[in-house]
């Protein structure tokens, strides 16, 4: 049985694991992690109030500061159902921090990019699909799960705001 299947864990060790990269962020220290994951400050759908996750990054958007995020529990996850309600972000990726929108995008360029992510990264795809419960053997069946809102990986879009003209 998979840990990690059921839903996000919302108490434990499992929830301190998945929270421990915050403090860096918070620290200025946020370099030290790279590229590789974002920090995402979102408003509660409820609360109203701000709210942050630490996520991997798993692409680049088209234009500058542009980030691709995975849903690793799909609409089940409370920072998916916040952007949903609230798409304008805050988001750190390595020292940088950007102001934008996080949109998710439609099930079939869902499936897509996250076809094309295993394509690119083969074992780290394999390794976070085994994590979440799924084992796709072909670019087919990563597109499926990219395309699943409910019960797969769907990923979202950070863009970020265009900046102020200069004057």
């Amino acid at each position: 049985m998979n840990p990690l299947k059921g839903g996000p864990p919302r108490s434990g060790w499992r929830r301190k694991a998945l929270r421990a990269p915050i403090p860096l962020y918070r620290w200025g220290l946020g370099a030290l992690l790279g590229r590789r994951l974002v920090l995402l400050t979102h408003i509660g759908r409820k609360s109203g109030l701000p709210r942050q996750v630490c996520l991997e990054v798993v692409g680049r958007g088209e234009e500058q500061g542009s980030f691709v995020i995975a849903s690793g529990y799909g609409e089940r996850s409370q920072w998916f159902r916040n952007i949903v309600a609230h798409p304008g972000v805050r988001y750190q990726v390595g020292g940088r921090k950007y102001e934008g929108t996080a949109v998710p995008y439609a099930p079939q360029e869902s499936g897509r990019r996250l076809a094309e992510y295993a394509e690119r990264h083969p074992r780290t795809a394999a390794k976070l699909m085994d994590a979440l419960g799924h084992a796709p053997e072909s670019a087919d069946e990563y597109a499926a799960i990219g395309a699943d809102r409910t019960a797969g990986v769907p990923l979202v879009a950070l863009r970020p705001e265009p900046a102020p003209p200069a004057g």
